[in-house]
């Protein structure tokens, strides 16, 4: 693992100077401490605000970046706009990235950066990512996976560097919520984002509740499941999803799983 920590050390000095799409996750958190030791001033970051992105991730991401110190804009990301990625195609990452992306590289030339990289860590590979393809096109850098850190080696030195999000439970934009083909809007991503909100302040760290048009598919994890079927809960569960629109409402009994909504794409 010090052997890879060396490696991304290398990387990183080599670029000269580097603009972070910086997300507040452990990894991207890890890269700026890292990209911060090795360059100084030399690193700028820059924090999407989108409806896609629950607020109290950008909330914590700009806490976070004001106590390590780093120089940070905020962008807005406007994919609502496109028609091609509210129609929610499988594609649907790569029009996303793209669109952050393109502003990323305008901000860099204006500020005379060499490069731009992202918080894709080496775990990220074996998973279905077709945002990779607008990565590659623009040219964008992913240091964490250049130097073959897994997610597992990033929290375990983020917490020697003392960051105080190396255990942060991993997330994605609201939009994974939502099955390919259906429509996304902004009302059904605030829904999204307000059940998931009730669920974490009921006692659940890890959280994702999938949008079947009016029915709510509740994922957490295995050791949470009992905490949910509580009659007391449960009540509390129903009455708030009822609220926000929801007609039928379930708990997945497998569990949270990473990337659900391409299993169910790839078995149809």
């Amino acid at each position: 693992m010090q052997n890879k920590l060396k490696h991304l050390r290398k990387i990183l000095s080599e670029m000269g100077s580097v603009l972070i799409a910086y997300s507040g996750g452990t990894d991207s958190s890890f890269l700026v401490k890292v990209a911060q030791e090795e360059l100084g001033d030399k690193v700028l970051t820059v924090t999407a605000l989108s409806k896609i992105y629950p607020i109290v991730e950008f909330e914590q991401a700009q806490k976070i970046i004001k106590g390590l110190g780093i120089r940070n804009i905020t962008v807005s990301s406007e994919e609502l706009l496109k028609e091609e990625f509210i129609f929610n195609p499988k594609g649907r990452c790569y029009i996303c990235k793209k669109e952050l992306f393109y502003k990323l590289k305008k901000i860099a030339q204006e500020n005379n950066i060499n490069y731009i990289a992202d918080g894709s860590n080496h775990d990220d590979l074996k998973e279905y990512r077709p945002g990779r393809r607008a990565l590659r096109e623009l040219k964008i850098r992913s240091p964490l996976q250049e130097a073959h850190l897994s997610k597992n080696d990033i929290r375990i030195l983020s917490k020697e560097m003392g960051l105080s999000n190396w255990d942060k439970p991993s997330d994605s934009c609201l939009v994974t919520r939502i099955p390919y083909g259906e429509k996304i809007t902004a009302e059904k991503l605030k829904n999204i984002e307000e059940a998931e909100k009730f669920i974490h302040n009921l006692g659940a760290k890890q959280v994702r509740v999938r949008c079947h048009n009016k029915l709510a598919r509740i994922e957490v994890e295995e050791k949470d499941i009992n905490l949910l079927s509580m009659e007391d809960s449960r009540k509390k569960i129903i009455d708030k999803f009822k609220e926000l629109g929801f007609i039928h409402i379930t708990l997945d009994l497998q569990g949270y799983k990473t990337g659900s909504m391409d299993m169910e794409k790839d078995e149809k």
